[in-house]
């Protein structure tokens, strides 16, 4: 008996250390993937004047969505192109200009080889508003265009001025240098994106559409180079984002017989409140299903081993740890979005008096949709979870489905990669999701693919800049920007002048 005991430990323990060894072996042979590139001259920048410009940008107060000052955001979309006409001078004589849905621009660069697939590069020219009561709070004024302590300050400055104007700046000054391009290259740019694209993008795409025009890849606003964002990887991290989420709001009411708070019903959860309280506590129990698949599979691939060796080991073995990664991936509010289509209760409403029972209680939560996911299976999942005929469960507004995923095993994507790996050279590239919305998404219907990425730094203290106090950017930061898309520009259209590109 006891010698059979021994050998059952025994026979474990070599089990267990020829699974160590596996790990160990899975963990060790997974090199780097990051993109090995030569040496790249660095791009002289003269920073001061695109930070002029970007300036000018600013002050043009192209606030989308606020209907009782309509007048005043066209007015301001006016200035703002007046201001690129007069700044962009070669851009404007060389490349076709147009006009669509009232204020978006349609900038069209015609490529020596007709039968070379364009590619475009987006941004938008409107901005979101100043929360109200917050101006205060700014450093600088939001719409001063002030450029202070080395930086430009404003709102627009991160999203999304700053690449509309050093793609501008990087075209003129490859007009200036001669460069002409052997595939046709678009710029596009939205005039409405904070509302949704419904007037710009969308007819944008509308009219490349009715042309025929099929897009290689196109390239928006989105993820971007991070700094101190990933425990453990000392080394910045740029992301490229493959799609991202989409968003529906769903509305749930409970309704039940109102009364006087003195009578309440004896029945628990009988009341209004008390069934949609029920139904919220259950559905935050019950989040979407999700893991590592999609973008994020995409990115941990890449950056797996970058990581320490921990979190390498665990990583580079998804085979048998996976249930351990994301669980711990799902208890961060950022790597959690990442893995499924995420619940947010952000309205709540019932009652009007203390002594009163309410008739009708409802909320709005409202869901980032996950690819693969849907506003139709998102809704099922809610009506499963509440599992309550008394409460009701509707669409509340227009969803919008989330994006087609790109590919990173594409041309397009090689060369944005290959861009950034020459611009910021201590940078680590990989593949990513972007949480948030962008014209992008529209570009589907004409694009093979839709990538997201900004060539700016971010730190976390600049997240909460975005949308918020004190948006600002380096003025160093801009010089970069110019040089990532003076590059990626040289790599994706080549020159109609023969040889590589330089």
């Amino acid at each position: 008996m006891i010698r059979r005991t021994v050998l059952a430990l025994l026979a474990l323990g070599a089990l267990s250390a020829a699974l160590v060894l596996v790990l160990v072996a899975n963990t060790l042979r997974q090199g780097s993937r990051q993109l090995a590139v030569p040496a790249l001259p660095r791009l002289a920048v003269d920073a001061a004047p695109v930070a002029q410009s970007l300036a000018a940008a600013v002050r043009a107060k192209t606030v989308s969505g606020l209907p009782d000052a309509h007048a005043e955001y066209l007015a301001a979309l006016d200035q703002l192109q007046q201001h690129l006409r007069a700044r962009y001078p070669r851009v404007h004589a060389a490349l076709e200009r147009e006009v669509v849905g009232g204020h978006s621009l349609l900038y069209t660069w015609r490529g020596s080889d007709a039968q070379a697939q364009p590619v475009a590069l987006l941004a938008h020219q409107d901005v979101v508003p100043i929360a109200p009561g917050t101006e205060r709070l700014w450093k600088q004024p939001p719409f001063a265009g002030a450029i202070a302590g080395g930086m430009v300050w404003g709102r627009g400055t991160l999203d999304d001025k700053a690449n509309l104007i050093t793609q501008l700046e990087a075209v003129e000054r490859l007009l200036a240098e001669g460069f002409r391009p052997r595939r046709t290259v678009y710029l596009a740019f939205g005039h409405d994106e904070e509302v949704g694209g419904g007037q710009g993008a969308q007819a944008i795409v509308a009219l490349l559409r009715q042309r025929g025009v099929r897009l290689g890849w196109v390239l928006d606003e989105g993820l971007v180079v991070t700094e101190g964002v990933l425990p453990g990887v000392a080394r910045p991290i740029a992301l490229i984002g493959l799609a991202e989420k989409g968003s529906v709001s769903l509305k749930l009411v409970a309704s039940a017989p109102p009364g006087h708070s003195s009578m309440p019903p004896p029945a628990p959860g009988a009341s209004a409140i008390g069934m949609l309280s029920a139904a919220l506590e259950r559905l935050d129990h019950h989040p979407m299903p999700g893991g590592i698949q999609g973008a994020a599979a995409a990115m941990f691939e890449v950056l797996a081993p970058e990581l320490p060796f921990d979190q390498r080991l665990a990583m580079s073995n998804l085979w048998l740890l996976r249930p351990l990664v994301e669980r711990t991936l799902s208890r961060g509010a950022a790597t959690n979005a990442m893995l499924r289509t995420t619940t947010a209760m952000t309205i709540l409403s019932a009652g009007n008096k203390e002594n009163v029972l309410p008739g009708r209680a409802e909320a709005i939560v409202n869901f980032r949709i996950l690819p693969g996911d849907s506003s139709r299976t998102v809704l099922e999942h809610v009506r499963r979870v509440v599992a309550d005929e008394r409460i009701d469960v509707q669409f509340h507004g227009e969803p919008f489905e989330p994006s087609r995923l790109a590919s990173p095993d594409t041309e397009g994507f090689r060369t944005i990669e290959r861009a950034v790996r020459e611009v910021f050279a201590d940078a680590l590239v990989a593949p990513g999701l972007m949480l948030a919305a962008s014209d992008a998404r529209h570009y589907d219907a004409v694009a093979d693919a839709s990538y997201r990425f900004m060539p700016m730094r971010f730190k976390p203290e600049d997240l909460p800049r975005v949308h918020g106090t004190d948006e600002r950017i380096a003025v160093d930061q801009l010089a970069d920007m110019v040089r990532f898309y003076h590059r990626l520009l040289q790599l994706a259209a080549g020159s109609a002048r023969g040889g590589s590109p330089s």
